[in-house]
């Protein structure tokens, strides 16, 4: 209920202003400090005035929903489908005292290149959409001058996809390669007696800024690189990353942002030549299915950073919507057997996407860009965050807040810790940049081959 509707009904003498006001003031309270869910509850119970059925507002979900990289992709679209669902059953985004009702439509770009933009030229022709929310990396690059030449606002999962050329791009979910520091970090102060490591990443835009965080993140905690392999991720074989890494007889293997068929095939690798240190990896989606092809024992103490949403930690932390139980119940009832890593994160965006949109009162990018800056602090996916990444990407666009280290305990993924991104960067931030560096992963370092390289040359000309 807004305040046009309160006035209505007290100019009609329908309910008494002085009544209105008491309940205006507990649902203040209420609404400013509850989560999302929340929110929709009590919308939800409340009537909806100037609902009427307004012409939908178009979101688009450009992103890999088949192929090697599809666990990246199609469950968040299934989040997403959730999120929709619930907020249009609350009577949909608010904008100017009238709600409209948001309507997902979804292109498989398989992450490649062409097919990324044949989607966003569809999405945006024939569908206007809104917001444009996409994986990032290598399918991004792909759509970037024309996704901003036409002034769409886009979301990515791929805070290395930032740079001054890209004043309509947000990653306010998922903050790789940044986050992965944290459980690094972790690993040095709870597992001291671990001194090496050999790590592995794919030579793309999603591997190699991964590659250069860990590649800090090591440094920082002093714990040796014995061994780097760098890989195809078309063409290499398991075997062929592993081996060299297990040679060297380190204390700790490390797939990074490797994708999640490699993630498992290196795994299986390992278990089956006798390895029996410390892994860590980014993600482990369908860990369950790696303990039965592995073995308790071996999976027991596996690090990554996505824990199930039934984690009870969570039910303690203030993230974007309180009811992260409730959440992955609905989730995998709907869609059995799919939960990873991205499930919630893209349903995480359009949270802070709809909170702007509805305190701009409009869906112009520009309009909401704002609206989101003048947020100040955020709420992250797991908890309060702030704006950063204008030092190294060009923009203060992604979010960095607290991120949780996950690791396997009898058989389930727990949250050991929170992290925090903030604390690691205000001591190692230099660190991280150099890294970036060395493997070009800079924004001017990215941008500068292409289409946009002659434009981008005569902007550092005049730097």
């Amino acid at each position: 209920m807004d305040l046009l509707s309160i006035n209505f009904l007290s100019k009609n003498n329908i309910f008494p202003r002085s009544g209105w006001r008491s309940l205006l003031n507990v649902l203040k309270t209420i609404m400013s400090n509850s989560s999302f869910a929340q929110r929709l509850a009590v919308r939800s119970a409340l009537p909806k005035f100037s609902v009427g059925m307004q012409r939908a507002i178009t979101i688009g979900f450009l992103a890999p929903l088949s192929g090697p990289v599809e666990s990246w992709g199609l469950p968040g679209l299934n989040g997403c489908r959730m999120w929709v669902d619930w907020l249009n059953r609350a009577g949909g985004v608010l904008l100017g005292g009238r709600r409209f009702p948001v309507k997902l439509e979804a292109y498989d770009c398989g992450y490649e290149s062409e097919r990324a933009l044949d989607g966003a030229r569809h999405l945006v022709q024939e569908h206007d959409v809104s917001l444009m929310m996409m994986l990032g990396g290598d399918s991004f690059s792909a759509v970037r001058d024309y996704l901003m030449g036409q002034k769409v606002l886009t979301s990515s999962l791929l805070t290395s996809d930032l740079s001054p050329d890209t004043p309509y791009l947000i990653a306010p979910g998922e903050s790789l390669p940044i986050y992965t520091v944290t459980a690094v970090d972790w690993v040095a102060r709870h597992r001291p007696e671990i001194r090496t490591v050999a790590l592995c990443a794919q030579t793309d835009a999603l591997g190699l800024p991964a590659l250069a965080a860990y590649r800090a993140a090591f440094k920082a905690a002093g714990i040796r690189i014995v061994e780097e392999v760098r890989y195809d991720p078309e063409t290499a074989q398991a075997q062929d990353v592993v081996a060299p890494m297990l040679a060297r007889s380190p204390d700790m293997l490390c797939w990074c942002a490797s994708y999640t068929p490699m993630v498992h095939a290196m795994t299986e690798y390992a278990f089956a030549q006798g390895f029996a240190g410390q892994i860590l990896s980014c993600t482990a989606d369908s860990y369950e299915q790696l303990i039965a092809l592995t073995s308790p024992d071996f999976m027991e103490g596996f690090l990554f950073q996505f824990p199930d949403f039934d984690d009870p930690l969570l039910a303690e932390k203030a993230f974007f919507f309180n009811q992260p139980q409730v959440f992955f119940d609905e989730y995998n009832a709907r869609f059995p057997g799919s939960w990873t890593a991205v499930s919630w994160e893209y349903a995480a965006i359009l949270d802070i996407w709809q909170s702007a949109v509805e305190r701009a009162g409009t869906v112009n990018s520009v309009s909401v860009l704002a609206a989101m800056r003048q947020m100040g602090q955020a709420i992250h996916a797991f908890g309060p965050a702030q704006w950063w990444g204008e030092d190294m990407f060009g923009l203060n666009h992604t979010l960095i807040g607290d991120w949780p280290v996950v690791q396997i305990r009898d058989g389930k993924a727990r949250i050991v810790e929170f992290g925090s991104i903030p604390d690691w960067l205000a001591r190692n931030e230099a660190l991280l940049r150099e890294e970036m560096e060395a493997l070009g992963q800079l924004w001017h370092q990215r941008h500068g081959q292409g289409p946009g390289k002659a434009c981008l040359d005569a902007r550092l000309v005049s730097q």
